[in-house]
């Protein structure tokens, strides 16, 4: 019997695996969020693979007490919350999914920042009211603006900046990335973008979008300095993680009227609380911030490619094999 222990949603998983390609003498055991790593051994110990949800812990603790692992799998692309390091040392496999959710996250970033600019969430709310002719005089008057008029910045242009930077392009839209290293010039004009450095982006772009990994590099990269140095009129996009933006700085912008508004698909810690600074803005303040659940890279068509990956990657291994997307160094 090949045991795997599940650290992710049972309804999901029961949803998108395709039960039918699965062997017989698989074995699955499952473990609810919240869990500490005496309720993962408890349950598992004796494990050989790990599937877990990309913002669930595995510890340096759970790995070195589970002889029989070989290989642990995050749902998703993050993969910061496991202990690779501990991975490392007793050679097991770190597997993600990378790539997975490139188009899915780049459309989300995109309906983010068009949701700001056209105000969306205050015109809704505003209609409901009853108050759509005093909506239309006002967002006339101050101004609403155009997608295509607007010069984007990416920060990090992996696949998922790539996909967002080509979507972008359909409206006619100005865009510029920066990454550590910069592409050839025939790469750039492939992919309808041009490398800016930082400094230059951050004082110069309408919209900036992170699009990073977390790695400690990473962590608060978008601090006060930061914000000090974009546009009033500039809006901030995070589909990446919570973790990049340093939220008490961000408040802080907003409430200040240091940027003109933030859309944000992840914030820090999640489950999101209710006393994280970005929820008590002001109110005058709450039509700034547009807010979604962490759904970019969640749709149906990536799950269902999530699954398919995930399974593909625990037969190879169960037959001795490499598997792809390995993350850490084995």
């Amino acid at each position: 019997m090949t045991k795997f222990l599940i650290l992710t949603s049972r309804e999901r998983m029961e949803k998108y695996i395709v039960f039918a390609g699965i062997p017989k003498d698989w074995e699955f055991v499952y473990v609810d969020y919240g869990y500490s790593d005496q309720d993962v051994l408890s349950a598992g110990k004796d494990a050989e693979y790990i599937l877990v949800d990309a913002v669930c812990p595995v510890s340096r603790h759970v790995i070195e007490n589970m002889p029989n692992l070989k290989l642990i799998h995050s749902e998703g692309v993050g993969y910061n919350r496991i202990d690779t390091v501990a991975a490392d040392e007793k050679g097991i496999f770190v597997c993600n999914n990378a790539g997975v959710n490139s188009a899915a996250v780049a459309e989300h970033a995109i309906l983010l920042m068009l949701g700001l600019l056209r105000r969306l969430a205050e015109g809704d709310l505003l209609v409901r009211a009853g108050k759509q002719a005093e909506a239309k005089t006002s967002f006339i008057l101050e101004g609403i603006h155009e997608l295509g008029a607007c010069h984007v910045g990416l920060v990090g242009f992996g696949s998922i900046g790539k996909a967002t930077a080509e979507r972008l392009s359909a409206f006619g839209t100005k865009v510029s990335y920066y990454s550590r290293s910069r592409m050839s010039d025939d790469a750039e004009s492939r992919n309808t973008a041009q490398f800016i450095p930082l400094e230059e982006m951050i004082r110069e772009c309408d919209i900036i979008s992170l699009h990073l990994p977390v790695t400690p590099d990473t962590i608060g990269f978008v601090d006060i300095k930061f914000l000090a140095g974009m546009k009033k009129t500039a809006i901030l996009i995070n589909t990446a993680r919570g973790e990049i933006v340093d939220q008490t700085a961000l408040a802080k912008a907003l409430t200040e009227g240091t940027i003109a508004g933030a859309g944000l698909d992840t914030m820090y810690p999640e489950p999101v609380t209710k006393d994280n600074p970005l929820l008590n803005l002001p109110e005058e303040m709450k039509y700034k911030i547009l807010l979604s659940p962490h759904i970019a890279g969640t749709t149906h068509e990536v799950f269902k490619r999530i699954h398919q990956n995930v399974w593909n990657n625990f037969k190879v291994a169960a037959e001795g094999k490499r598997p792809d997307n390995v993350v850490n160094d084995v």
